[in-house]
């Protein structure tokens, strides 16, 4: 991801991504049901690097698997590149916690940028404590072996019925988080740039018929001129 990308996406809120989502055809990108454990009120940004859980199979999920060095979820920690999002399906259950505050202490050790479940987190006032932005559904006590086993690292999941495919860009704000594409987040941020506009617009007392949706050729002229002055 370019610098300029990462940078501008820190600012622009999931709901202004949404819409330019949208507009390209996209509906299903918002993690659902996921919300930030104390935010630091800067946008989370990064490349998703994926972790999958399945239903739990008895025999193969005892506490001594956690002495396993091979523990998959262990694995992710370790193998989530600096400056990514770790993203985890955890099926949309929080009965059983997808991590807590050690494993996402290291985390923040080996550089993450985030970290998403669409389950829950135990530890989790620690866990906001902590200086790295992460988004949960609820807090969640029972070790993440009573109901889920993981499975995969870094493939194609689902996370809060969003696609997550590992490299998409991954952008949580203060309300929740969204997954946009690889081959489009540059576009992405380009297509924001006019919802920007509106802002200041409305900030200045304009009405919005006409500017948003822009339907005054005025403001298509105003805004143009806009982006040269703000180098957008």
């Amino acid at each position: 991801m370019k610098t300029e990308t990462r940078d501008k996406l820190k600012t622009v809120s999931v709901a202004t991504i949404a819409t330019a989502l949208f507009k390209r055809g996209l509906r299903g990108q918002v993690i659902q049901g996921v919300h930030p454990i104390g935010h630091t009120g800067e946008n989370m940004v990064g490349p998703a690097f994926t972790l999958r859980y399945m239903p739990a199979r008895g025999d193969r999920n005892q506490l001594s698997e956690f002495r396993n060095p091979k523990h998959p979820q262990r694995v992710a920690i370790e193998q989530c590149p600096p400056g990514h999002v770790m993203v985890i399906d955890s099926r949309k259950d929080a009965r059983a916690a997808s991590a807590g505050d050690i494993l996402i202490t290291r985390l923040i050790m080996r550089g993450g940028a985030g970290i998403v479940t669409d389950g829950g987190f135990r530890d989790a006032v620690r866990i906001g404590e902590l200086a790295m932005p992460a988004y949960h559904s609820r807090p969640s006590s029972p070790t993440n072996l009573t109901l889920h086993e993981a499975i995969e690292i870094d493939g194609p999941i689902g996370c809060g019925d969003a696609p997550v495919f590992p490299g998409d860009i991954i952008v949580g704000d203060a309300d929740c988080v969204i997954v946009i594409p690889a081959e489009i987040a540059d576009e992405t941020v380009e297509m924001t740039a006019y919802e920007d506009f509106v802002v200041e617009k409305v900030r200045q007392g304009e009405t919005i018929i006409g500017l948003y949706p822009a339907t005054n050729e005025a403001h298509l002229a105003a805004f143009a001129q806009w982006r040269k002055q703000n180098g957008r």
